[in-house]
């Protein structure tokens, strides 16, 4: 009797164990899920308490007077200078501690406080949108192959450009300063800005491209700011190329008689003459100019050490006729007699961009007949048809000058 009762207290007693061992592993449980809530929501705290900071200084920042733009324009001893603010006339003021002597030189952008004028710091120098946009970021696709019948002025160009950007060693043991730009002139449609395009896909170079127009400005100086700014772009990002398209626009003879608007031309051009040759080497920047009015262009630009190199472009003769050809209808569907000599024997006195508008033409009135091949008449009412529309748009062509 005595043992089955004890039996009994041990069952009771093992099964109160286990109970108590089942609700200690739930409380544990709990114990944990609340220590992980509690991680969870201190992190969280955290994080607001970060953001509310954050806030807090945003808030800070806005509440902050505006600050004046200026310039500085000398240093004084004292931890003084000279600044000329937007707002009117020169003012000697102090200088806050965080700005680093070595950034205080004379023409620095800089942040003066609106109550003091006190320079709070240097600001980075800003570039017109006109500038920075010029830099060419994705290259052309067009190729020195597909230039036809260009060889020689192909390698005038290289040899001005190209070597001594990538061959400097070469000057240097000949004792010779390389070519500082190169002049590209003649006709329209004779390859000018293809052969930069060339250029700009073979160089490892920034190219920067600038139509002349685009430096002609309304207000007095602007002109001539952009073409600062344009070549401290050419010379940070050195080794560059500057192309300045249709140079006659900004670079015409300066005459005596002159409207306001001349004058501000003028001031444009003399400014890209001291940079073309000025005090500041420019060994790693080198220029190229394009124009079909070499007549009307200043002396002062046509002369040594500005333009060294003058890259004479003319009407192609026969045979660059049929490199041009060639290059043209090696992906076009022609008929198997037709070749590219013929095509050029055909085409006397056409320029390069002529011949592409015909080999285009010829396509054209392919699709209109349904066909899908090219024949040689084909060419023959494409050419046609583009030189009548060409004398049609132009009377009487202008005389050029190439000497």
């Amino acid at each position: 009797m005595g043992d089955l009762q004890a039996d009994e207290l041990t069952s009771e007693l093992k099964a109160k164990i286990l109970t108590l061992e089942e609700k200690n592993v739930r409380l544990m449980e709990d114990l944990q899920n609340a220590e992980n809530d509690k991680r969870f929501a201190e992190s969280e705290l955290f994080r607001t308490q970060k953001d509310l900071t954050k806030v807090r200084s945003e808030l800070e920042r806005m509440k902050t007077p505006p600050l004046i733009i200026g310039t500085l324009k000398d240093v004084l001893p004292d931890n003084r200078v000279v600044v000329k603010s937007t707002t009117g006339p020169d003012f000697v003021v102090g200088v806050s501690t965080y700005c680093a002597q070595e950034d205080l030189i004379a023409g620095a952008r800089v942040s003066l406080n609106k109550q003091s004028l006190a320079v709070m710091n240097v600001l980075p120098q800003s570039l017109d949108p006109v500038v920075t946009g010029a830099e060419i970021i994705d290259k052309p696709n067009i190729t020195y192959s597909d230039v036809g019948g260009l060889d020689k002025q192909l390698l005038e160009l290289r040899e001005a450009v190209e070597d001594p950007l990538l061959r400097p060693e070469l000057y240097a043991k000949v004792g010779i300063e390389p070519p500082k730009g190169v002049l590209l002139v003649g006709p329209p449609g004779t390859g000018k800005t293809l052969m930069a395009k060339a250029v700009a896909n073979a160089t490892q170079a920034t190219f920067i491209r600038l139509v002349g127009s685009e430096l002609v400005q309304k207000y007095i100086g602007e002109g001539a700011r952009l073409v600062r700014e344009l070549f401290e772009l050419a010379k940070e990002k050195a080794p560059s190329i500057v192309f300045i398209d249709e140079l006659d626009s900004v670079g015409a003879k300066r005459l005596d008689s002159a409207t306001s608007g001349d004058r501000e031309v003028q001031r444009t051009l003399m400014q890209l003459l001291s940079e073309l040759d000025g005090f500041t080497p420019m060994s790693n920047v080198k220029i190229i100019g394009a124009t079909n009015r070499p007549d009307i262009l200043d002396d002062a630009l046509l002369r040594p050490g500005r333009f060294d190199r003058i890259v004479e472009i003319g009407l192609p003769d026969i045979d660059g006729r049929e490199q041009i050809f060639k290059i043209h209808i090696a992906h076009m569907n022609i008929e198997g007699d037709i070749s590219a000599r013929n095509l050029a024997e055909a085409t006397e006195g056409v320029s390069g961009a002529e011949i592409k508008s015909i080999c285009t033409e010829a396509g054209m009135l392919t699709i209109r007949d349904g066909r899908d091949c090219i024949t040689m008449s084909d060419f023959i009412k494409a050419k046609e048809k583009v030189l009548e529309v060409g004398r049609n748009k132009v009377k009487q062509a202008p005389a050029y000058m190439f000497g």
